[in-house]
């Protein structure tokens, strides 16, 4: 099941997507499972005459660095022995072909290609064999990243968490095995990142357990699993997409504001 959140005559609504349409849903799929309260209504639509929004909407997003040992040698930084943490805000989030915008002054962004995990149920205190019982599916994110702030501060919140540094999407799929995807970031259609999930240092089930013991996790919010080596910068009128198999496109534009 591919879960989708999208406006059409001003209306909001979850949706799944089949084929080239999308059939609406009511009720949400967040808290509890599907069969409970998630159900079709209404017509299909074409996919064509709706706008996707973000198909979550996170209270935080909690992100991973250095967890493809390629992407720490390439930033020449150690790797962690425990999972190193960061969040990005709630406001960061956008969605499919929404505007990416670079702050005014800004002299180097990176695009960052990542597997997002999506909490479907509170989670607190997990034990890692029961960590897919509190994921709803897995999407698409680009951690957007002010390169210079990163190095500036030593801590990453200003780098991680400007407006619009958080794109997720097209969809939540709910199928699909997190453990051996490929995720990629093509700039204008150029392949700047390539990884497989399985190279991984902390996989899926660790993260989720191992988080949830540190903070609970509510629903809707994603856990971003790290970034591939292949991090570059972004500039104005770039198109970046993640594509990440079997759950689909993420595509963003990226504009520049001057003060």
């Amino acid at each position: 099941m591919k879960i989708v959140r999208f406006t059409f005559r001003s209306t909001i609504s979850y949706g799944v997507i089949e084929g080239g349409e999308v059939q609406p849903y009511s009720g949400t799929p967040f808290g509890l499972p599907p069969s409970a309260g998630f159900s079709p209504c209404g017509s299909t639509l074409p996919l064509k005459e709706v706008k996707l929004l973000a198909p979550c909407q996170p209270s935080k997003l909690v992100c991973l660095g250095l967890n493809y040992k390629p992407h720490g040698d390439e930033l020449k930084m150690k790797l962690p022995d425990l999972p190193l943490l960061f969040l990005k805000p709630s406001t960061a989030v956008i969605g499919p072909d929404e505007y990416i915008v670079l702050p005014p002054g800004s002299e180097r962004v990176d695009y960052e290609c990542e597997l997002g995990v999506v909490i479907g149920m509170t989670a607190r205190n997990v034990k890692e064999a029961d960590s897919s019982d509190y994921v709803l599916g897995y999407t698409c994110v680009n951690d957007v990243t002010d390169r210079i702030a990163q190095a500036q501060d030593g801590q990453w919140t200003r780098a991680k968490s400007h407006d619009t540094f958080a794109p997720i999407g097209p969809c939540i799929d709910t199928s699909v095995n997190p453990s051996n995807l490929k995720i990629e970031t093509h700039v204008n259609g150029n392949v700047k990142q390539s990884d497989y999930t399985s190279s991984l240092i902390f996989p899926v089930p660790y993260l989720v357990s191992f988080i949830s013991h540190i903070m609970t996790l509510l629903p809707g919010d994603v856990i971003a699993t790290g970034t591939p080596a292949g991090i570059g910068p972004i500039k104005g009128g770039d198109i970046v997409e993640v594509i990440i198999e079997n759950i689909g496109v993420l595509r963003n534009t990226v504009v520049e504001i001057f003060e």
